[in-house]
């Protein structure tokens, strides 16, 4: 059974370990399977969480 770091393949829409696709088509290191399952939903919640910061620190 594969070990981690574990990846998400933008490219195949799966999790991949460090023998998976190239860098250019991944999201990661992660350090766990899991984690790397919910990439694009952390991706979005970060996106979120600095589009507001970005917003209070311009005063809207």
């Amino acid at each position: 059974m594969a070990q981690g770091p574990w990846f998400y393949c933008l490219k195949h829409h799966t999790v991949e370990d460090r023998d998976g696709c190239a860098e250019r088509h991944r999201l990661g290191p992660y350090a766990t399977r899991e984690e790397a399952e919910h990439a694009l939903q952390s991706v979005a919640e970060r996106e979120q969480q600095l589009t507001e910061e970005d917003r209070r620190w311009q005063g809207d």
